[in-house]
């Protein structure tokens, strides 16, 4: 216990001070936490209070965030040649860098990752692994990462996990998401090895290879999913053709993130599963920050390790109560070390809260809306602003059940033009989609594309897409 309580200060103190955190001492708290459990069946309270950090008191979080913000400015003003250049072009003290005067440093866009990579990396690091986007928003980025934060990162997402109960020595988790997202599927699987879990790495492969994996049974059955919600939506369609329910399973939990999921999509899949379906928020240019969804469709974000800011879509300031705004995020030292970056815009749309005490049981961490969709697709009308989320949510519960929605939308005048797949209006009319959505506010007039599944024709773009093909079920 005493050597543990040592392990807790280190760590404790590297995190309020800034200082590089030893993964090696992480790991060794992991182990402390495996024995507790075995011994006493929970872990305790004492690291989590220090994983989720002092956000329930405004005053200590302001104060954690301009220390940080500041610690992050000074090393990037002597070791990273890009942001060295925007300090000195806007007149940046690195030193006197607040939450009040961050403002006056320009956001960081993909393009400006795209255009000039080498001047992002810092040049006390040492490029280790590359990992990239998926490109489904765009031509994909490449960030590169330290042997440090590939070590870092899994190790505290591992601990936050065992002791918050998301996994632990008995699971196995069945990871389906696109083997391209490097950082991904090497932290999932580096938080297997650490809590001792079984891993089975799968990629997007055909949906009936995943759910016969699924399917298995005895020590090797998948008791976690990882995955994205349109290849979540494949396999409960695929559930459904099949005639299983949640009895055929064995999982007790599924996180997926990249893509709106819908409500209707979220409660098939957990009557169909038989686990909850948890909503998450990851981005390759700004990890380790990363965001849980609370029981009301709140995005909690992990302030611990970087500043969140929403922005007003027009003045890029920030956002008033009640406002859409894009997420800009602030990666914190020592958390980021070899490709840092600087109030990135990630152009994921959320709307900014009212100014009311929240009632969740994520309560004590400021939280936004859940994400809307891409600045670059909201759609324009003459008096509202419709947000991807709002066609996906609408599609995705008719009764056709056409998940995941393949669509395409653009404004015409003063009303969407929505293509649709033939899918969608199985059983359902044209002028049925129209009225639900005018319901809701939004017109629309709805046309079916015959060869929606055509390469020429580009409907909304989905992970589930990024296929990895395999040779199973072919015949000679």
């Amino acid at each position: 216990m005493f050597e543990t309580a040592i392990r807790q200060m280190r760590m404790a103190m590297a995190m309020v001070w800034g200082r590089p955190i030893n993964p090696r001492n992480v790991e060794r708290l992991i182990a402390d936490g495996l024995k507790t459990l075995d011994e006493f069946g929970s872990p305790g309270d004492d690291v989590q209070q220090l994983l989720e950090g002092p956000f329930s008191d405004p005053a200590a979080r302001r104060e954690f965030q301009d220390r940080s913000l500041q610690l992050t400015a000074r090393r990037l003003q002597r070791h990273s040649p890009y942001y060295r250049q925007i300090f000195q072009q806007h007149h940046v003290a690195a030193d006197a860098l607040t939450v009040d005067t961050i403002t006056a440093i320009p956001v960081t866009r993909k393009q400006d990752l795209q255009d000039h990579q080498a001047a992002f990396i810092s040049d006390d690091s040492h490029p280790y692994l590359t990992t990239r986007t998926t490109g489904t928003t765009g031509h994909p980025a490449e960030i590169w990462l330290s042997r440090y934060e590939i070590e870092l990162w899994p190790a505290i997402a591992a601990l936050s996990g065992l002791l918050r109960g998301e996994i632990g020595p008995r699971d196995c988790m069945q990871i389906n998401i696109s083997s391209r997202a490097t950082a991904a599927t090497q932290q999932n699987m580096t938080v297997c090895r650490l809590v001792g879990a079984r891993t089975r790495m799968l990629g997007v492969i055909p949906p009936a290879e995943s759910l016969e994996s699924l399917l298995t049974g005895g020590a090797d059955a998948p008791t976690l999913l990882s995955t994205y919600p349109s290849y979540l939506a494949q396999l409960v369609k695929l559930t459904q053709e099949r005639h299983l329910s949640h009895h055929d399973f064995h999982l007790r939990r599924v996180d997926c993130g990249g893509e709106p999921l819908s409500a209707a999509l979220a409660t098939a899949a957990h009557d169909m599963l038989g686990a909850p379906i948890n909503d998450t928020f990851a981005m390759t240019e700004v990890l380790p920050v990363s965001g849980r969804v609370c029981r009301q469709g709140h995005v909690h974000h992990d302030l611990n390790m970087g500043l969140i800011e929403v922005l007003d879509l027009a003045t890029g300031q920030p956002a008033a109560s009640g406002a859409l705004g894009s997420v800009v995020i602030t990666p914190y030292y020592p958390y980021r070390e070899c490709m840092p970056v600087l109030r990135y815009d990630t152009r994921d749309v959320v709307r900014r809260l009212p100014d009311t005490p929240l009632t969740c049981e994520l309560a004590g961490i400021p939280a936004t809306s859940s994400i809307l969709g891409k600045a670059d697709h909201l759609l324009h009308l003459p008096d509202a602003i419709v947000v991807p989320r709002d066609l996906v949510e609408i599609l995705e519960a008719l009764p056709s059940q056409p998940w995941p929605a393949r669509f395409q939308a653009e404004v015409v005048g003063d009303h969407i033009a929505l293509l649709v797949a033939p899918e969608v209006i199985a059983g359902v009319s044209c002028a049925e989609i129209e009225r639900r959505f005018h319901q809701a506010g939004i017109p629309v007039v709805v046309t079916v594309h015959e060869y929606a599944a055509d390469a020429g024709l580009v409907l909304r773009p989905l992970r589930a897409d990024l296929r990895e093909t395999t040779f199973a079920g072919r015949r000679n």
